[in-house]
């Protein structure tokens, strides 16, 4: 890749991030997503031949996690040091929001030399973006009233409606593997819940996909079992504004003569709803009881597994198989679970490759947000 050729195309572009959050990429149009896109893809480069984009010479990266996380965790990380920002990441029970400080209050206080704030929050339905919206109408107050000299910006490191991090990452891995954004055009990716031995995974990847690859031109099938919807308000956008989305209730016709597979457990909408006053409510048995409800539903459709079989029924029995890790590997990692260890084996560097995105699409993120022309201050690096 010649770096400054794609810093050039970079400039040609007119996006409208410098200065906004990145909560969901509904809210962003296409020229923004392909700017990040072109951008994460261009640092990626930067580090592969060992150039810094450290344009920042001091500033904090907060990070909040209300969630367990591996990828996303490391990877906000390494964004954040790579782009020259110092990482703090708030731990809840050791900070006063124990003792009742507002988020408010909080989110005024951990940001005084803050240049972005990371959040995962996809526990509870109905509430992570909500929560990432209130932390960002915080900080704009305190900057607006003189309190922070900056604004730091807010970036959706997973909620319950969208996993913008992963979704973007997953798009620059379609776009490395058919060549460019124009040839995803027609291409046709299935969705599809999987089988999982455990229940209450988050939505927001499957919602992610579908709202995302539809505008890229992408033909893509929801497959699921009865009941295991996502988000009604999301499947019925998503089926209003594409033509050509599809819900079908079986695995083997979403496969049929897909380019790409992304088979990925969730728990059914109506479970994380119940799931989310239980857990709000600190109702211990009610989870016990909901938990050993959901495992047993998950265990009717077993036959939900990624297997040879059903990729033989893709488009030349090749399609590339996809997944936001970690995998439910049967025999590997769980008896039974998404996918078999003969078709995870044969696309697992496909997987990692894909997770080596997420990185680079954070920083892309936090430059471009802080920013007002990332590929100038880039080119001086060269």
């Amino acid at each position: 890749m010649d770096l400054k050729q794609k810093l050039s195309g970079l400039g040609k572009l007119k996006p409208d991030n410098y200065g906004k959050d990145f909560l969901l990429t509904t809210e962003k149009n296409l020229e923004d997503l392909k700017y990040i896109g072109g951008l994460a893809e261009t640092l990626k480069e930067f580090h592969k031949q060992s150039k810094s984009f450290r344009l920042f010479d001091t500033g904090l990266a907060i990070s909040i996690f209300r969630d367990n996380s591996t990828r996303t965790r490391f990877s906000f990380a390494s964004a954040a040091n790579a782009a020259g920002l110092g990482l703090s990441e708030l731990d809840e029970v050791k900070s006063q929001i124990a003792h009742g400080e507002t988020v408010r209050e909080t989110a005024n206080m951990i940001s005084f030399l803050a240049e972005v704030i990371g959040i995962r929050d996809d526990m509870y339905l109905g509430e992570g973006n909500r929560y990432m919206r209130e932390v960002s109408d915080a900080v704009a107050d305190g900057f607006e009233n003189g309190v922070l000299h900056r604004r730091p910006s807010v970036i959706n490191l997973q909620c319950d409606i969208d996993h913008p991090t992963q979704s973007m990452a997953d798009l620059l891995k379609l776009r490395d593997y058919f060549g460019s954004f124009e040839n995803l055009k027609g291409k046709k990716l299935a969705m599809t819940w999987a089988y999982s031995p455990s229940y209450g995974k988050p939505l927001s990847v499957p919602q992610g996909i579908i709202t995302l690859m539809t505008r890229f031109g992408m033909e893509v099938t929801l497959a699921y079992p009865e009941g295991y919807n996502l988000i009604p308000e999301i499947e019925e956008s998503v089926k209003k504004d594409n033509p050509g989305f599809k819900i079908v209730n079986s695995m083997e016709e979403a496969f049929k003569d897909a380019d790409v597979v992304y088979p990925k457990s969730w728990a059914p909408f109506e479970v994380m709803k119940q799931r989310t006053e239980l857990l709000k409510s600190k109702d211990k048995n009610g989870l016990a009881e909901l938990e050993k409800h959901c495992l047993a539903n998950n265990a009717k459709f077993r036959n939900w597994e990624c297997d040879s079989d059903k990729m033989k029924l893709t488009k030349k029995g090749e399609a590339l198989y996809m997944h936001c890790l970690p995998a439910d590997i049967t025999d590997v990692s769980c008896r039974e679970g998404e996918v078999s260890k003969e078709v995870f084996e044969k696309y697992r560097i496909h997987t990692y490759h894909e997770a080596s995105f997420k990185p680079f699409v954070i920083a892309a993120m936090i430059l471009a947000s802080r920013f007002e022309h990332p590929e100038v201050e880039l080119m001086k690096r060269l």
